[in-house]
């Protein structure tokens, strides 16, 4: 049976969509920009945004019970693949071994014309 999964402390979904869906022990997130809980938008660089995408996906896990190790599955989705290392030093900070699985995928475009956005894959302890 899939269970919405919300939180104040993340922004709010702005279309017909949850912040996340828990479907037995599996919780899928929707895909997280760089806003601020209360919409407002990070306009930094990569690193920064992906500060704040981590940020809003850590309080949807957290709401479905779950952490950033509890996710087996990660995909990401960034403006510019020149960014990669960038990026990719930031989303280390926030993951240990044995690290999930990824996929990462250049776009022409994300919401809001951010630089990342991220979708995660997590099972409930």
């Amino acid at each position: 049976m899939k269970q919405p999964v919300s939180t104040p402390d993340a922004p709010a979904a702005i279309g017909p969509y949850s912040q996340a869906v828990r479907f037995g022990n599996l919780v899928f997130t929707s895909g997280q920009i760089p806003l601020r809980p209360d919409g407002t938008l990070i306009e930094g660089n990569v690193e920064e945004q992906a500060h704040q995408v981590f940020a809003n996906l850590k309080a949807v896990l957290a709401a479905a019970d779950c952490t950033l190790s509890d996710v087996v599955k990660a995909t990401v989705f960034v403006a510019d693949l020149g960014q990669f290392a960038e990026l990719n030093a930031v989303y280390a900070q926030y993951f240990s071994e044995p690290y999930p699985a990824r996929s990462t995928v250049e776009v022409a475009r994300l919401p809001r014309d951010v630089l990342v956005e991220i979708e995660l894959v997590a099972v409930v302890p």
